[in-house]
Formats: structure tokens, C-alpha cells, sequence
């Protein structure tokens, strides 16, 4: 079909290439669409190129190690070796203290047993003063004459005094025999021990200062006596001798010994 022009757009009598012209001048434009240009592409070169960043670093780090002289493998080595060390050693450790647990209560046990056969010697060393005082009375009487003055020293204790250095000598004296009769005499004290290593007796008049000799009883059921001596400087008494005379004629004296025992003030 031939082609028809038109000279303006109203022209009715436009051809029909000049009608369609004219509708698409008419028509709206088309809208425009964006659209991003391979976005997961992007993300993984980004982390392809992180990746071997990192491990360009480390073989970089590596290589330098190495340069350095730095081992891994003899590293790695003496680290499991020095861990078995510190394993051994807190074995070990442990052991020392559990030992030094047992320790601790035995030395507790025997403290203990240390201070019970402490106490046990000092009762069993009073029962042996007492019995060596029982001891002493019967030598004595075995060893008297027949014909003695029938007093005897039943009790002899031995205490500090006052004064610092002094001691109070405390004996009970009872007859022997039925008392008949009044009974008088004198005593004579002597304390025998050690001075200067040598042996050495001190008597009553050295211990009283001069003031007395010998003690005086009068009795006829007992009495009780209680000088007050000092023992001169350097003088270490082991025992303790009276004497034990009569003022009748014809009498032999009776001596009894007492182990030197000062109790507790």
C-alpha cells in the first residue's frame, strides 16, 4: 500500500504511518529500572582477597620465625616436656604435703605423750620420796640399839620460806613405843650434798646463822617442829640427816636420812 502524508496531526487523511507516529509521541515514556552488577561476585573476591592477606602474613610470619631460628616442632617438644615436669613436680608436691600432714601429727602425738610421761614421773618421783622417808624410819629402827630413845620422826616436809632462799623444815615427832612418860632430847640436823663438785655437809648452826645448834623436844604423845634454815651460796643439799638424841644416860642416839625434796610453794 502506498504511503500517505499528512501536513498536520488533526489531518484525517494522514497516512497510516503518520497515525501511528502520532500515537506513540502520545504515549507515556517507560519507567527506568536499576539494577546492581554482580553483587555476590564482589563479596567473594573480597574475601578470596582477605583470605590470602592473612595467609600471606603468616607464611611471612612463619619465614621470619624460621629465620630466626625458631623451631616449631622442637618447641612443641620441650613444651610437653615441661609439662610432664610440672605434673611430676605438683605430684611431688602433694606427696610433701601429705607427709608434712603425718609429720605434724605425730609431733602433736608425741608432745602429748612427752607431757603424760612427764606426769607420770613426777607422781611416781613423790611416791619414791615417800617410801624412801617410810625406808629411812625402818633402817633406822633395824639399825638402833636395843636400847634407844623411842622417838621417831613420823613426818619431815621440806617448803620455801618467806624469804627468798630460806626453807621451813616441818617434822612431826611420835614415840615408838607406849608412851609412858614424857620424852625430851635434842635433834641434830645436817644436810649433805655437793659444793664446788666436792661433797660437803652443812650443819644446823651453819644454816641458822649461828643461832642454833640443835632443837630441842619435849613431848609425850608427838610434836611438831618447824625451823627455818638457808642453805649457804653454792650448795646443792641432796639429803637431809637428824639426829635424834636423848636426855637420859645410857641411850643411843637414832639417825634417819630424808632425800632433800622441796615441795611447791
Amino acid at each position: 500500500m502506498p504511503t500517505t502524508h499528512c501536513l498536520s496531526t488533526d489531518d484525517a487523511t494522514c497516512s497510516p504511518d503518520a497515525g501511528l507516529i502520532n500515537r506513540m509521541a502520545k504515549a507515556e515514556p517507560p519507567s527506568l529500572v536499576v539494577r546492581p552488577h554482580a553483587p555476590v561476585r564482589r563479596v567473594v573476591t573480597v574475601i578470596a582477597l582477605t583470605l590470602l592477606a592473612a595467609f600471606a602474613f603468616y607464611v611471612v610470619y612463619e619465614l621470619g620465625r624460621f629465620d630466626a631460628g625458631y623451631d616449631r616442632l622442637a618447641v612443641s617438644q620441650e613444651r610437653a616436656e615441661h609439662e610432664v615436669i610440672v605434673k611430676r613436680l605438683e605430684k611431688a608436691n602433694r606427696e610433701l604435703r601429705t607427709r608434712l600432714a603425718e609429720l605434724d601429727t605425730i609431733r602433736i602425738g608425741r608432745a602429748r605423750e612427752q607431757a603424760e610421761v612427764a606426769r607420770t614421773i613426777g607422781e611416781l618421783q613423790a611416791q619414791v620420796a615417800q617410801q624412801a622417808q617410810e625406808l629411812a624410819f625402818y633402817r633406822g629402827i633395824v639399825a638402833q640399839s636395843a636400847v634407844s630413845p623411842g622417838v621417831k620422826i613420823q613426818q619431815l616436809r621440806i617448803a620455801p620460806a618467806e624469804k627468798a632462799g630460806r626453807f621451813r623444815v616441818r617434822m612431826m615427832l611420835v614415840r615408838s613405843v607406849r608412851p609412858e612418860d614424857v620424852v625430851s632430847g635434842t635433834l641434830f640436823l645436817a644436810a649433805e650434798g655437793t659444793r664446788k663438785g666436792q661433797p660437803a655437809t652443812v650443819d644446823l648452826a651453819a644454816m641458822t646463822g649461828g643461832k642454833q645448834r640443835e632443837l630441842p623436844y619435849n613431848f609425850r604423845y608427838f610434836q611438831n617442829l618447824e625451823p627455818e634454815i638457808a642453805l649457804p651460796a653454792g650448795f646443792e643439799p641432796e639429803r637431809l640427816t637428824i639426829e635424834v638424841r636423848s636426855s637420859r644416860k645410857g641411850v643411843s642416839p637414832v639417825t634417819q636420812t630424808f632425800p632433800w625434796a622441796v615441795e611447791a610453794s
